[in-house]
Parts: C-alpha cells; structure tokens; sequence
C-alpha cells in the first residue's frame, strides 16, 4: 500500500468504526480458540499494530511487516518487536506459533496459494490460523485499488484454497453482515456517480454515525465467537495445520 494509506490507517485504527468493531470480533473469535497457557502468536501483516495490544491479552506476540513507516510505527505504539518481511517468500527466521493471525492481508498478496503453504510451515502441530478477507468480487471498488487489493473472495474459493494449500478448515464464513446492504448501497452510489479518481473508503464519520456504525457492527462479536454467517462483506476463516 502507499505511505498515505498506512498514514491514514495510523490515524484512524483506534477510532474509526470498522476497525474498532473488527477487533471486538477478533478478540472474541479467539477467545474460544484452545490455545495453550502461554501461546506463541505471530501477526502477519500487522500494518500500523492496531490489534497487537489486543493480541497481547492472548499471549507473546511477534509481528511481521513489510513498510518501513508502518513498522515503525507499530514499535512506538506497542511494546513488541515488529520484524521486516513479507510473503509468501520473504520471512524473517521465526520458532513456530501456536496461533498465526493474518488479518486482511492475504487479498494484497499475488500469490495467495503459496503464501498459505509457507504459513503452514512456521505453524506447530494443530495449530491455528485466523484469517479475514474482504468478500465477493463484485463489491469491488476504487477503494481495493487504493488498498492495492489483488483480489476479493468466495467462502467457497477460499475454503477450497485453504485446502489445497494443506489446511484443515475448522469453520469459514461472513462476517460484517448487517451492515452489508449499506455496503452494496454504497457501492451502487459510487458507480452512478462513476468517480475517476479511487479513493479509500476509511474516512472518519461523525460522531454518532461512527458509534451507531460501531455498535452495529461489533454486535456480531457474540455470535462469531462460534458461528459465522452465510453472507457479509468480509470473510473470516479458523484452520488449523494438521
């Protein structure tokens, strides 16, 4: 991504709706994973480290990111090192983890197929890998190019790529549900208005429009802890190595 969209993730992370609302989720989603007393948990991607803190209430954390800035970054704001590096093939030296997290990054990757077998790789003996991407290719928009987004998922594509790469798959399906009406609304509003210029779609509301949107949003929290829903914009994925 450029440095403007890393700067505008450094901004808002901590206050902006999706983000905020996403992490509840995660955190809930974890929760009930059966991870270890003192788990090894290694974020892949962590951008600007807006959800090490949260990981940190699960275990020791070790982060991966390829951007200088947003490295940098993630270190001042958190209290973790944060490695360079990137997949599929450029990893630094790391010890398996029981839980990998790669949290919106697999869709930047071209090569999403080996990107999930060199994961398999640093992952222990049943472990756990926790994904989310975006969902369903016709909401594509000026915001993926902005993001430098290689692709949107199916459930079903993802699931039979998680597969193939040699996953097992514990659950998979959507999430950011509720709100998905607003999403195609916005969607179809973008393209009547048929905008030269993409443009990120992380732009800060209102006061009392990014808390009704948060709220809404991070209500899922409960039910994602075990379930998942049948559509959403997003997709979120429990594997596990074998």
């Amino acid at each position: 991504m450029s440095p403007e969209v890393y700067k505008e993730m450094a901004r808002l992370e901590y206050e902006h709706w999706w983000f905020v609302a996403r992490r509840a989720i995660l955190r809930s989603v974890l929760q009930a994973l059966p991870l270890p007393a003192t788990p090894q948990i290694l974020e892949l991607g962590c951008g600007t480290g807006g959800n090490i803190a949260m990981l940190q209430e699960f275990g020791a954390v070790t982060a991966v990111e390829m951007d200088q800035f947003a490295r940098r970054y993630a270190e001042k704001c958190n209290a973790c090192s944060v490695l360079p590096g990137h997949l599929p093939y450029d990893l630094p030296p790391l010890s398996s983890a029981d839980l990998v997290c790669l949290f919106d990054v697999l869709e930047h990757i071209p090569d999403d197929f080996a990107s999930l077998q060199s994961i398999l790789k640093i992952v222990k003996p049943g472990g756990h890998l926790v994904l989310t991407v975006p969902a369903y290719q016709w909401l594509w928009s000026g915001h993926d190019i902005v993001h430098h987004h290689q692709r949107r998922y199916r459930a079903g594509s993802l699931r039979a790529l998680a597969e193939q790469s040699g996953w097992q798959v514990q659950r998979l399906g959507h999430f950011n549900t509720w709100l998905l009406p607003l999403v195609v609304a916005h969607r179809i509003k973008q393209r009547l208005l048929s905008k030269s210029n993409p443009h990120s779609d992380t732009r800060l509301p209102a006061h009392w429009i990014n808390s009704l949107l948060q709220c809404v949003f991070a209500s899922e929290a409960h039910w994602l802890r075990q379930h998942t829903f049948p559509w959403g914009a997003s997709i979120i994925a429990v594997l596990v190595r074998r």
